[in-house]
């Protein structure tokens, strides 16, 4: 009889997830969260990552190779000279993929093996000075056994980056993967597809996944994006709270979650006693709360340490050393929508995050090119002719638009050493 681990293995032989041409490399770098070079510096190394020494990253659950491949390229492009990232999936289909991408940008720093993260201790042995594992932990028959498997690999100063479903913004998905295992999970793959199509075709209007704006993944006409989303036949989902016990049955505990305003009960209270309150709750409760709040998040996506790793201070973006990086952001995009000494304000999942900007917005903004630092940008604005407060006032306007801007994961911290 045909196990669901042999189940769960045909599928990503069958339907490799996410569908990637690996001649789209050449068109652009697929990018996101975790994973993002810049993120693992601010968020698990307190904004100072030296590259110019050895840095050992493993993407365990790698699929068609998403993290990998822009893990691969970012420290590429930073010249990291002794970067190497493994990656692991048990599907060879999928390593196919992300080989083929690999070789289409020319990449040299990648190592490929194929078996289950369970296995790791032999498979891909670390230490490493940081893991991702995305979209896998939660079709494992022990998300618990994955993980600690993982977490055995990382280095004691290193990190995770992970992405597991969340339980709220999948409303809808559980209802029909279980219809559909009700109807059809005796038939060939493909028959189920098809008749996966079929049953969403005549689904009310009315049905929760149809009343779901988040959910897309059954809408990109990719029969694996399809699969995946409502015919793996191992999928399950985690509230806050339950994803904390996980991390820490592996001695692990939360960093950061991304994006920071989509944790933060502000996003979605108004009321002034209400703020309050949740702003006297402990960091997880908070967390929790955000969630309840909000209702829209469907991928928990954050970075992980070990609750017994040595401190690392928070990066201060208002240090004279610090440098500012607008992720994803063309600075003179940025400083034209932006009003000094406005609001910024920003969609998270339907709600509308609101935070201050400082009155130099503009004139910094313009000035973060990723190279400049805190007292360079100071003294760039100072030659232009700009009144420019005090160090230390500088300092504060750095702080609050650093504030403002990385509460949707939009600007991060670089330190020097």
């Amino acid at each position: 009889m045909t196990s669901i681990d042999d189940r769960v293995r045909e599928q990503y032989e069958s339907y490799p997830y996410p569908h990637r041409d690996p001649k789209d490399e050449h068109k652009r770098l697929i990018e996101g969260s975790p994973s993002d070079l810049d993120e693992i510096r601010h968020y698990v190394f307190g904004g100072r990552l030296d590259l110019d020494r050895p840095f050992r990253a493993l993407v365990a659950g790698g699929g068609t190779g998403d993290a990998a491949i822009m893990l691969a390229q970012h420290l590429a492009s930073a010249g990291a000279r002794d970067a190497e990232v493994v990656y692991l999936d048990l599907s060879t289909a999928s390593r196919q993929i992300a080989e083929a991408r690999a070789a289409e940008r020319g990449l040299t720093n990648m190592r490929f093996v194929t078996g289950v993260i369970e296995e790791v201790a032999t498979l891909a042995p670390g230490p490493y000075d940081y893991v991702d594992c995305c979209g896998v932990l939660h079709h494992l028959a022990s998300p618990e056994a994955g993980l600690a498997a993982l977490a055995a690999q990382v280095a004691p100063t290193g990190g995770l980056g992970l992405m597991l479903y969340a339980t709220y913004g999948r409303s809808g998905i559980y209802p029909v993967q279980e219809a559909l295992a009700q109807l059809v999970d005796d038939l060939p793959d493909k028959e189920r597809l098809a008749a996966a199509h079929r049953l969403l075709a005549g689904l009310p209007a009315s049905h929760l996944l149809n009343r779901n704006p988040q959910v897309s993944d059954h809408r990109k006409g990719k029969d694996a994006h399809l699969y995946d989303l409502l015919l793996h036949r191992r999928d399950r989902a985690y509230r806050v709270p339950e994803l904390v016990e996980l991390l820490a049955g592996a001695r692990l505990e939360p960093l950061a979650w991304i994006e920071p305003a989509r944790y933060a009960p502000e996003t979605y209270l108004s009321d002034p006693m209400l703020r309050q309150r949740a702003a006297a709750l402990p960091p997880v409760e908070r967390a929790a709360l955000a969630e309840r709040l909000s209702t829209t998040i469907g991928k928990h996506i954050l970075y992980a340490g070990f609750v017994d790793r040595p401190p690392v201070p928070a990066p201060d973006p208002g240090a004279d050393d610090a440098v500012l990086v607008l992720r994803g952001l063309d600075p003179a995009a940025v400083a034209k929508g932006l009003k000094p000494g406005g609001m910024l304000r920003s969609d998270i999942g339907g709600a509308t995050y609101k935070a201050p900007l400082p009155p130099l917005t503009t004139a910094i903004v313009l000035r973060l090119d990723g190279v400049r630092t805190v007292a360079g940008i100071r003294e760039s604005i100072a030659a232009a002719g700009i009144a420019v407060p005090e160090p230390a006032g500088f300092a504060d306007q750095m702080r609050r638009l650093y504030a403002a801007l990385n509460g949707i994961n939009r600007i991060l911290v670089r330190r020097a050493g």
